[in-house]
């Protein structure tokens, strides 16, 4: 068979030889057929880019390998761009997530990485495998790819050897893992019964939403009102309601903020509960008919358009210290800030890239994209410097050696956790101090799918020429089955626990088992069932401390048992 593929590709050296050609050509041929592969769905979920790591691992059974030391600086500088260009997507809202529910859910999480570390380790001492064999089942299993790379480059330091059964463990697993994380999603909603109506329901009353918010007109009447700002008249009355906008009799339409004023004769537009529209409407004045269409019509006025800034010199600065409302008349309703969308609170410090969605009258918002930048032009220009000078950083970090008592080898962050520290840091704090780290998420998409072709081809590459013999002749079958624990238990013992004890809703326990587990084809079957946001809003808060919690215990499993 092997003869076969040889005469195949045209019996030369093109792919058998040596040189920069061959391996490009290798790399090249590698990474197209495992992406496209990736696309392919398998009971309806796709593996994506994880089968880079299968083509690769063919390819080296069939002996087209790279040179050794080439193949060892791509698969680092790989992981080094994947994991850097991780950390510049969840940096801004890493701490974030540790603030109000978010703490619950992170625990979760917690709780999920750290039972399936104890649980690998236990396998470990039961059959006797080697433990970087486990460490790489341990990554498959739970589909984390740069804890993968964390482990074998901690391996790599310490023996100063490379270790394929790291590899070959993660891919044997990594299958199953995706489809054991579904499985259990499934488990959980058989075993509570679940009803996706109740669910519904259930997440509406905790969100206070239990009495319907309703949009109301309202003519103020109430003379005591008269000259009062909103900011005033909420004060007084405490009850759940919004002034959204302002007619006056003149035609003229506002966006209320907190200091516009009301007159008698003003029209207002209302948003309150219904427990608490007629108190509001007595108060106020008297209630109007006016539909939802005519107030649209007369926001005809009005425009809503996404800016984005693209002044450096307004890194870092704070959104009240732009005056925009008083001094612009138009009212930020939302900050997108990586994908994520943050309260445009006065403290909010906006960064490069950040888009605000901005209403008001057009002259108004044209003359706040000029303050703002609002030109794609100027984020199209990489800023090349500040990803340099974090990659040194983060590989500077990463060499530190950290001692901890009764673990005998130093531990590292190593070059997968010390750009990936660097890296949220940065995105993170870097605008306190003028720093410009915006990347287009294009760039930073392209940046992150680079870097983990080059390494999952390369691991593949380094790996294969043993694996069929180990899965086939030395018992690997076995490490699917436990893979699969891995995969499984953790997820359902705190699948368990948040449901019946926390009675977290269904929607969100999806999302944060698909975080816990880093694994975006989870994610997507999340979504798919809810039919709404709420899986994605609970992948995003546990996602960023998940990811560096999986490269550091890896990495200390490696350490310390080895």
């Amino acid at each position: 068979m092997e003869e076969f593929f040889r005469n195949l590709f045209f019996g030369n050296d093109a792919f058998w030889g040596g040189g920069v050609a061959h391996s490009v050509l290798i790399l090249a041929v590698v990474i197209s057929l495992g992406v496209a592969l990736g696309k392919i769905k398998i009971a309806g979920v796709r593996l994506g880019v994880t089968w880079i790591l299968f083509v690769g691992i063919t390819f080296s059974h069939f002996g087209m390998q790279l040179n050794e030391h080439l193949l060892h600086f791509l698969k680092e500088f790989g992981l080094i761009l994947f994991v850097y260009s991780i950390g510049l997507q969840v940096g801004p809202s890493f701490f974030s997530s540790f603030k109000k529910g978010g703490v619950q859910l992170n625990l979760m999480a917690t709780g999920i990485v750290l039972l399936g570390v104890v649980i690998t380790y236990v396998i470990y001492l039961i059959t006797g495998l080697p433990i970087t064999t486990m460490v790489g089942i341990l990554s498959g299993a739970v589909t984390n790819t740069p804890g993968l790379g964390a482990a074998q480059q901690a391996y790599s330091d310490m023996t100063g050897i490379d270790s394929p059964d790291i590899a070959m463990g993660y891919a044997v697993a990594y299958p199953l893992g995706v489809l054991g994380i579904i499985l259990s999603m499934i488990f959980i909603r058989w075993i509570f019964r679940i009803r996706f109506e109740e669910e519904d329901k259930a997440y509406t009353v905790k969100q206070g939403g239990a009495h319907e918010a309703v949009r109301i007109s309202v003519e103020v009447k109430n003379p005591f009102l008269d000259g009062k700002t909103v900011l005033q008249i909420k004060r007084l009355i405490n009850r759940q309601f919004v002034i959204s906008r302002v007619l006056h009799p003149d035609g003229r339409i506002d966006i209320a903020g907190s200091q516009t004023p009301l007159s008698v004769g003003d029209k207002a537009l209302i948003v309150t509960t219904t427990d608490d529209m007629g108190l509001i409407t007595d108060f106020v004045g008297e209630k109007l008919d006016m539909d939802k269409d005519e107030w649209e019509r007369l926001d005809n006025q009005l425009i809503s358009r996404r800016i984005m800034i693209t002044k450096s010199k307004l890194n870092g600065q704070y959104i009240g210290a732009l005056r925009l409302r008083s001094g612009y008349g138009v009212n930020v309703t939302r900050v997108n800030r990586a994908g994520v969308d943050l309260i445009p609170n006065h403290n909010l410090q906006l960064q490069m890239g950040d888009r605000l969605t901005v209403v008001g009258s057009e002259s108004a918002i044209n003359a706040v994209s000029k303050i703002l930048g609002n030109s794609m032009r100027r984020l199209n220009e990489p800023n090349l410097i500040p990803i340099f000078v974090g990659i040194f950083l983060g590989v500077v970090l990463g060499s530190v050696p950290i001692m901890f008592p009764g673990i005998p080898q130093p531990v590292k962050l190593g070059l997968a956790g010390g750009p990936l520290v660097v890296s949220i840091l940065i995105s993170r704090f870097g605008p306190h101090y003028k720093l410009v780290t915006y990347t287009t998420m294009s760039a930073n998409l392209m940046l992150r799918e680079i870097g983990i072709a080059l390494f999952l081809a390369c691991v593949g590459l380094g790996a294969g020429e043993g694996f069929v013999h180990t899965v086939l002749y030395e018992e690997g079958y076995h490490w699917i089955g436990y893979g699969f624990i891995i995969t499984v238990l953790p997820l359902l013992i705190v699948g368990i626990i948040a449901r019946k004890v926390l009675k977290v809703n269904y929607y969100t326990l999806m999302g944060v088992s698909a975080g816990a587990m880093t694994d975006p084809p989870a994610l997507a079957y999340s979504n798919g069932v809810a039919g709404n946001d709420m899986p994605s809003v609970g992948y995003a808060t546990v996602y960023p401390l998940t990811m560096f919690l999986r490269i550091l215990t890896a990495q200390l499993l490696i350490l310390c048992v080895s």
